[in-house]
């Protein structure tokens, strides 16, 4: 009788070990959601220098303004900004091997005016720009 029981038991720890085994395997975690650099950052709000001539631009906090600008060269635009708190100016560029459009970084809740100049051609652009809370 002995050798029965040992059988037995052994018989139910191999069927626990094997349940044990298996369920760890189906009840995965899910992944954690991503932070840092690897969090999805919003859409930028992209608004075209043709077109944005006494327009108002609505832009989140921690957003960004891309200035499309179109067939007119990246590298012209310049930016006279009426509250540089508010707002601040990133030039375009192009490195040879890329082409950046010129954007605005909202800085705090706000609102600025915002005069773009085309160095190359004298045209320009005037726009207001308000900066809500993201």
């Amino acid at each position: 009788m002995p050798t029965t029981m040992s059988a037995r038991g052994a018989l139910s720890a191999a069927s626990l070990a094997l349940v044990l085994a298996v369920s760890g395997c189906t009840g995965a975690a899910p992944a954690p959601a991503p932070t840092g650099s690897s969090a999805q950052l919003p859409a930028p709000v992209i608004v075209e220098l043709g077109s944005i001539d006494g327009t108002t631009v609505t832009v989140p906090l921690g957003n960004v303004i891309v200035l499309a600008a179109g067939d007119t060269s990246v590298s012209a635009w310049t930016a006279d900004i009426d509250d540089p708190d508010v707002l601040s100016f990133t030039p375009g560029r192009d490195d040879g091997s890329a082409t950046f459009n010129p954007g605005l970084t909202p800085l705090k809740v706000g609102d600025s005016g915002v005069t773009l100049t085309d160095g190359e051609t004298g045209e320009t652009v005037s726009f207001e720009v308000e900066v809500t809370q993201g």
